[in-house]
């Protein structure tokens, strides 16, 4: 019974690791402990996905400037938590040259539509129902960020929510590089 157990689950996680593979894999590969977190240095991976008015945009439209990538859900109590901090920041950065772009992972433009107009958002959206953002920077859950220097290498990448203080540790060191 016990080694009938085994080879059902080692088939289940052989099906699992081969459908997450087959679907693309993380774009970018950490080095041992994965995360975001493990990225630093690395070139930010973009994607062409659509903005909430259907038109393309992608993270390489906003090189030259500091981007703090959001990855988020409507769903999502701390990304819910969070959203005001960064309405904020960007407001008060965006003249220093940081853009906030929100990347909705996983859900309709409809959906996300509904969260913008409710928390009354002026910063980019994208919607990535495909997760392609999520897979290449290794989001280990939502909200995960990150920090994207001038130049398009990461800077940082972080788990969870942040306060306005932690996100602006994160990226006015960034944002003082010229």
């Amino acid at each position: 019974m016990l080694l009938l157990f085994a080879l059902i689950a080692a088939a289940a996680l052989t099906a699992l690791v081969g459908t997450y593979f087959a679907q693309g894999g993380p774009a970018i590969r950490p080095p041992a402990g994965g995360g975001p977190s493990m990225l630093a240095g690395a070139p930010a991976a973009t994607y062409i996905v659509k903005r909430l008015d259907g038109q393309p945009d992608s993270l390489d439209k906003y090189r030259g400037k500091v981007a703090l990538v959001n990855l988020w859900a409507s769903w999502c109590a701390p990304c819910r938590s969070e959203t005001p901090a960064l309405e904020r920041l960007y407001e008060e950065d965006r003249d220093r040259g940081l853009v906030v772009l929100g990347i909705d992972q996983g859900e309709s433009a409809e959906a996300a539509a509904a969260f913008v107009r409710e928390m009354k958002l002026t910063y980019p959206i994208l919607v990535d129902e495909g997760q392609k953002y999520g897979r290449a920077y290794a989001a280990v859950g939502l909200p995960t960020s990150i920090v994207v220097d001038r130049t398009g290498h990461i800077v940082r990448g972080i788990d969870g929510e942040m306060s306005i203080d932690q996100m602006r540790e994160a990226v006015d060191p960034v944002l003082a590089k010229k």
